[in-house]
């Protein structure tokens, strides 16, 4: 059978995610890996997940919580979120929230809505490779956003959309905590993303799943919060905050959230009704269970034990990577993104570690939609304990010395 003459044109665009790959290794037992960004079990609520599915099918009984749903998402949950996004400044309703199968079903939601073939997608360089993934089934060009220093005009990126075939769209970015750099956007450069979105009149897609993981330094207003501040009401804004538990309470569950103007949550829901009609009643109950009793201890938990493997990364590095290599400072999430020396190439240097020093990391380049960041890696260091970074970045020091 001659699949591939029957595969849509937007097929070829379809890659493996490197990191899915990766984390195939963490089966191998002597293998330290820094390669998925994923939390600790160790660090799961799970004795108030045991409780909250007891709860939810003794109060709700399973004929609520088996059955179909709303594809809008489970009502109580959504209108805790609505108090959880007043807190960090966006005040919204409701209707201005989605539930949807985690943060990565919200990217591929989001893509579909805004991305014709041949438009232009903004992201920066580097950037999240599950983004990429999910708009490259639309069959766009990407285009490099630099949100920190705005040296690229609105109407050279305008310019390259249309000889594209084409027009700008979006520009979709992490903010806080960047996967994969950790690095955090300053108030300064969300106000210039907010400019150049203004100017060229395309959507601001806000990718928050690491916004409640700080570990130090002052919190920067999110940029739908700066949006509804220039306009008075998230009716009159721009910026889509895409938001998820998986970082936080658990990523089994799938659950994750999408907040914006009622225009686009009415588009979406439509595009819910269409793919899987709602995320699943059950888990969305028992979510709610668990944020409202259990969510902000939580977050003082895995806080203070990733601040605590943070630490430990950077002091490490600090004393066996060799000079030439650079390395980001996180003030929070789970990555920290080496710079490499000139030449050093990451994938390479990946596979001698994987063969002889028993490490795995994420090589740069697969963050990069242009293939480039050649001489970059990332690591995690959520899932690693003390001895495992002190251990797996001794050798990956030695091993880069020694080139």
């Amino acid at each position: 059978m001659g699949w591939d003459a029957l595969f849509a044109s937007r097929a070829q665009r379809m890659r493996a995610s490197e990191i899915r790959e990766l984390l195939k290794l963490l089966e191998q037992p002597d293998i330290i890996s820094f390669a998925g960004g994923i939390p600790d079990p160790a660090l799961f609520p799970d004795e108030a997940f045991r409780l909250a599915y007891q709860a939810v099918l003794a109060e709700a009984g399973a004929g609520v919580a088996l059955q179909y749903s709303v594809s809008e998402g489970f009502p109580p949950l959504r209108q805790w979120l609505v108090g959880q996004m007043a807190g960090i400044g966006i005040p919204c309703g409701i209707d201005n929230v989605m539930i949807t199968s985690g943060s990565q079903q919200a990217l591929d939601y989001l893509g579909k809505l805004l991305l014709s073939p041949n438009d232009t997608a903004l992201v920066t360089w580097p950037t999240y490779l599950g983004a990429v993934q999910a708009f490259n089934a639309y069959e766009p060009r990407y285009d490099r956003l630099t949100p920190g220093l705005g040296n690229v005009t609105p109407a050279a990126y305008a310019d390259g959309a249309r000889q594209a075939g084409g027009r700008v769209k979006l520009a979709y970015l992490t903010p806080d905590f960047a996967n994969p750099t950790g690095e955090t956007m300053d108030r300064a450069a969300r106000e210039r993303m907010l400019d150049l979105a203004d100017e060229l009149d395309i959507a601001v897609i806000e990718d928050s799943a690491y916004q409640a993981l700080r570990y130090d330094g002052e919190a920067v207003p999110s940029i739908l919060a700066l949006d509804i501040a220039r306009h008075g009401d998230i009716e009159k804004t721009r910026t889509i905050y895409c938001g998820s538990f998986s970082k936080t309470l658990a990523p089994g569950l799938r659950v994750g959230w999408i907040c914006a103007a009622k225009p686009v949550i009415a588009k979406l829901v439509l595009m819910k009704q269409a793919a899987d009609l709602h995320s699943p009643s059950i888990n969305q109950m028992a979510m709610h269970h668990v944020a409202e009793n259990a969510f902000a201890a939580q977050v003082v938990k895995i806080r203070a034990a990733y601040r605590h493997r943070r630490d430990r990364m950077l002091a490490e590095l600090e004393r066996h990577m060799p000079e030439g290599v650079t390395w980001s400072r996180p003030e929070g999430g789970m990555f920290i993104w080496l710079t490499l020396p000139e030449g050093m190439d990451g994938a390479a240097l990946l596979a001698r570690s994987i063969e002889t020093a028993r490490v795995a990391f994420v090589p740069g380049r697969a963050f990069h939609a242009d293939g480039s960041g050649g001489n970059t890696i990332r690591l995690s260091f959520s899932l690693a304990g003390d001895e495992a970074i002190s251990a797996g970045i001794g050798r990956l020091g030695r091993l880069i010395a020694a080139r």
